[in-house]
């Protein structure tokens, strides 16, 4: 059936709609916001996986090349066909072309923080960075707006990061893994398993003790809000330590050997491997890092020999792994770094700080892969036409989970903050 579009957006279902709300006395505003929020709690996404590549990638040398472009600006690499028509990025990510129809590649992505610091603040939040306020992560978000099982990790961090929870607090921080998956092998984690000897049954005991603590000090725990989240924090990790799930999600050598040949023995391999397991068992969020990022030197030798061949097959097997479990639609996959890397080769080689034109790849949660949005000029200084922002990004990252971007928070202080405070959600990338 066809509908009507009029010029205002509407509808002809919508309008009729409103003129039934009339009579209950919902004007238009509030009827508009009523079906932004409908729109939001349908979103398919039920889990996000965060890829930080740190030290900032070069979007020239990977997913935004130049061939045409001098000798000064071009490089090394040449561009390659993949399987969607009109796609082309570099050479050294073969596995990746092979499977461009399930991701999007956002170019232009731009913002004026070079530093490494604030460069990763905003990446990692979706908002640029004051001094006065400490924002949360993107992790920490959705650790608060998804909680999952209480047996379950909310957030996993594998191996380290900077994973922020600003003024949320320790309670919506990860749980951190300490160390890199080896292939084929459980992960052992710090905290939760039982050694020394001890059994459940000494396990529930040290609890109920904890209980009694806990409860003789309650007034003081209930106005410090660390102490709030460290018992939370406890409460979920003696939960953890008596769960089946949490030990099967870790042990790489439960999984498939369809699924794992898609990944090489690589570090980040095998971590992009883990976070499938880890949202197929049911965590709402995990953050994969893969450092190295920084090449102001030998760029093009660092990037063929050590970063580009684990980052092809890390997320290659990523993206196929989470489809062949049918969990890409209802899992968002962003990638990004925290800049890019300055177009004009230096004298050493390498490639500096470059925040004006950066790549973020995002895949899942209903996104619709295969394409190519933004784009920057034809020496890509600068984006070719409206810029993308990390703002925009992320709400459109959020948007995906069902996350209304608008919500309001308060700080410790009272303080009223949105979740992401300037950007709206990239239209093209949502189907």
């Amino acid at each position: 059936m066809s509908v009507h579009q009029y010029c205002d957006g509407l509808n002809r279902r919508d309008f009729l709609r409103i003129g039934g709300l009339a009579g209950v006395g919902l004007s238009l505003s509030q009827y508009l916001q009523f079906a932004e929020a409908e729109e939001v709690r349908s979103a398919k996404a039920k889990a996000a996986i965060f890829v930080r590549l740190s030290g900032g990638p070069s979007h020239m040398d990977t997913f935004d090349l130049k061939p045409d472009a001098p000798d000064s600006h071009r490089g090394e690499f040449r561009e390659i066909v993949t399987c969607v028509p009109g796609i082309r990025f570099c050479e050294h990510l073969p596995k990746l072309a092979k499977c461009a129809d399930k991701f999007v590649i956002l170019r232009g992505v731009s913002h004026t923080l070079a530093d490494h610091r604030l460069g990763t603040k905003y990446l990692t939040t979706g908002n640029r960075p004051l001094p006065s306020l400490e924002y949360p992560g993107y992790g920490a978000v959705v650790s608060r707006e998804l909680p999952g099982a209480k047996d379950l990790p909310t957030f996993v961090a594998v191996h380290g990061g900077e994973e922020t929870t600003g003024f949320l607090g320790v309670e919506y921080g990860p749980l951190n893994t300490g160390q890199t998956p080896k292939p084929g092998k459980p992960l052992e984690i710090r905290g939760l398993s039982l050694n020394g000897g001890m059994t459940l049954t000494d396990l529930d005991r040290r609890q109920n003790l904890l209980k009694r603590f806990d409860h003789a000090f309650d007034s003081l725990g209930n106005e410090d809000k660390l102490l709030v989240g460290l018992d939370r924090f406890t409460q979920r990790a003696f939960a953890m330590l008596r769960s089946p799930k949490v030990r099967t999600a870790f042990d790489l050598s439960k999984e498939s050997a369809a699924i794992s040949k898609l990944f090489s023995d690589h570090s980040f391999a095998q971590s992009c491997l883990l976070a499938t397991r880890l949202v197929e068992t049911g965590v709402r969020f995990v953050t994969v890092s893969f450092t190295g990022w920084d090449t102001h030197e030998a760029n093009f030798t660092k990037l063929k020999g050590d970063l580009l061949p684990p980052l092809d097959s890390g997320l290659s097997g990523l993206f196929l792994a989470l489809a062949a479990k049918g969990l890409l639609d209802t899992t968002t996959v962003f990638v990004t770094g925290e800049f890019g890397r300055t177009p004009k080769i230096n004298g050493r080689g390498g490639r500096d700080h470059y925040p004006r034109a950066m790549c973020c790849l995002m895949a899942g949660g209903g996104l619709r892969g295969g394409q190519v949005v933004g784009g920057s000029d034809k020496l890509g200084q600068a984006p070719e036409h409206q810029p993308i922002t990390p703002d925009d990004v992320a709400a459109t990252f959020y948007k995906t989970l069902g996350i209304d971007v608008t919500k309001m928070y308060h700080t410790p202080s009272g303080r009223p903050v949105m979740i992401v405070r300037n950007g709206k959600a990239i239209e093209e990338l949502l189907g």
